[in-house]
């Protein structure tokens, strides 16, 4: 049987690093990697390159895969940078972008985690807290760093005949690395599950034929 093709999105490496001759390198966590594997897909970098080459990458993959990193550049939801703004990768967001509405052109299956879910809605029209700590009211800590990703570290609440329902059930603990969450919601896109403090957590494509599924663990 035909293994399907999963393009993961990969990150790049800007600093200097001895090992590498100071040259940048392509990258995707192992994790992503061994987990396609052990879904039965076939795992294929893409390297972050010239947007108008998105649609020949996407026809080229059965499904996309974008993955957690940088934060995503405030302008392209039309904010200035917050203080607390970490490291931003224009080139990559612009590129991720690309990929997702390709993507969606030629309905292929997307799968988002953390920062790639935080891309998805901005990409759709939505836009980000830039920075969770500014907000103190707010009783869930959700940047658990350098805690192992290894067992849940908050609960979360998950919406009935959702995609995520079936496998998680109502309520379930995930880990939690993010700093940088969904505010207003894409209107293409609905809440599938939300932390206690009420930060959306899970999101699917409001139309059933679009198979969009996007996590923040």
């Amino acid at each position: 049987m035909k293994k399907n093709i999963i393009g993961i999105a990969a990150n790049q490496h800007y600093q200097n690093n001895q090992d590498f001759f100071d040259q940048q390198f392509t990258y995707s966590p192992q994790g992503f990697i061994d987990g396609v594997h052990q879904a039965g897909g076939l795992p294929i970098l893409l390297p972050i390159s010239d947007p108008e080459l998105a649609s020949e990458y996407i026809a080229s993959i059965d499904k996309l895969l974008l993955a957690g990193g940088q934060d995503v550049t405030p302008f392209l939801y039309n904010e200035e940078p917050h203080p607390k703004l970490g490291p931003t990768s224009i080139d990559r967001d612009t590129f991720e972008m690309a990929l997702i509405k390709e993507a969606i052109k030629q309905n292929k299956p997307i799968f988002t985690v953390c920062r790639g879910t935080q891309l998805l809605n901005v990409t759709l029209g939505g836009t980000l807290y830039q920075d969770l700590a500014q907000y103190p009211d707010w009783e869930v800590k959700h940047d658990m760093f350098p805690t192992v990703p290894d067992f849940g570290l908050h609960s979360i609440t998950v919406k009935s005949e959702s995609t995520l329902a079936p496998l998680f059930g109502e309520r379930a603990q995930v880990n939690s690395y993010h700093h940088q969450a969904i505010k207003d919601l894409a209107e293409s896109l609905v809440p599938i599950a939300w932390a206690q403090d009420g930060i959306i957590e899970a999101v699917e494509s409001r139309e059933k034929n679009t198979k969009i599924l996007g996590v923040q663990w």
